[in-house]
């Protein structure tokens, strides 16, 4: 059963449809729209700031997404897919992003819409990546734009991680 938690009186609020995996940790000031995932080993941890989720984001095995205390909220759209051992910290991530394998977002950054963060990419405090780009490396630099071809993945992936979660609902 996933560790649904409060902290100071605040508890995590839910939208219809979502699933959180057996060992998944969700406490605080979390809010989570519609048809979200969050996988195992997973952390969405409210408790110095406040998180929100928009609809049909999957937050998928070992990643933490976290804030900071009195400064940096986090802030996630729609269609947003946080991948395996990911760290989204007090940063904004707008709709359909794809934050890759391994991939840190640091305090006050902000990723536009349609964007692609690589596996292992770190960006920076602060940074601002624009709508549409692909960013990889360490520190995280411009890579190209993102196709219309492969655009389709924020949909696509967020859509897929709705259908495994209802595999796990079938047991």
């Amino acid at each position: 059963m996933p560790l649904i938690k409060s902290v100071r009186g605040i508890a995590p609020i839910f939208g219809e449809n979502c699933w959180l995996a057996d060992n998944a940790t969700v406490v605080g000031e979390v809010v989570m729209g519609q048809h979200c995932t969050v996988w195992f080993n997973a952390v969405v941890r409210g408790d110095v700031h406040s998180i929100s989720l928009g609809n049909y984001c999957n937050v998928q095995d070992g990643a933490v997404i976290h804030c900071t205390y009195q400064k940096h909220k986090t802030t996630i759209g729609n269609y947003v897919s946080i991948a395996h051992n990911a760290i989204v910290h007090g940063c904004t991530i707008e709709d359909q992003v794809l934050v890759g394998m391994g991939a840190i977002i640091m305090d006050g950054a902000h990723i536009g819409t349609g964007s692609i963060i690589a596996a292992g990419a770190v960006i920076t405090q602060g940074k601002i990546v624009p709508p549409g780009t692909i960013w990889a490396g360490n520190p995280a630099k411009y890579l190209k734009d993102v196709t219309p071809e492969l655009a389709e993945v924020f949909m696509r992936t967020a859509n897929n991680y709705v259908m495994y979660a209802g595999w796990f609902k079938e047991n």
